[in-house]
């Protein structure tokens, strides 16, 4: 009698990895930026990121933004992407992706990011990233792409 009551739990505890699927944390947590270049009055600014590493609902990175031919103006900061699981799904779908964030300078100084993601594969695609600086709006176009990188992998590196 006890083991006919213990078969359906059975049943749906091993069933049970097909309803939680939906739910599931997004299968990449990495994301590598290639180098992006925009132009400004007499100059230009090329934007380089680390790999931007996942922590819960966010992605983060390290930049260094070189202004050319004012280097003084030349910066590095750390900079944090929000990305959902929801808008991983729309990439998955093939759907632009928004997002927001901010970036810190080396001086404390606040830097306001927003973007979008247009996929071209399962895991690249096109980025355009827009920074606010100062009373100036920086556009970058790029490139990106999504992998995954074990959390032991990613501790050596």
């Amino acid at each position: 009698m006890r083991l006919s009551r213990l078969l359906p739990l059975l049943g749906l505890l091993w069933l049970s990895p097909l309803f939680a699927a939906p739910l599931a944390q997004p299968e990449w947590n990495r994301v590598e930026v290639g180098s992006m270049k925009t132009s400004i009055y007499v100059g230009s600014v090329t934007l380089q990121t680390s790999a931007f590493k996942s922590e819960d609902d966010q992605f983060t990175a390290t930049y260094s933004a070189k202004v050319f031919p004012w280097i003084f103006w030349n910066e590095t900061g750390r900079i944090t992407i929000k990305i959902t699981h929801e808008d991983f799904l729309k990439l998955k779908r093939g759907e632009r992706c928004e997002f927001t964030g901010e970036a810190m300078n080396h001086k404390n100084k606040p830097r306001h990011v927003t973007g979008y993601a247009d996929p071209a594969g399962d895991a690249t695609g096109k980025i355009k990233v827009r920074i606010g600086v100062d009373d100036t709006e920086l556009i970058f176009n790029g490139t990106y792409n999504l992998s995954t990188v074990s959390y032991q992998a990613s501790s050596a590196q």
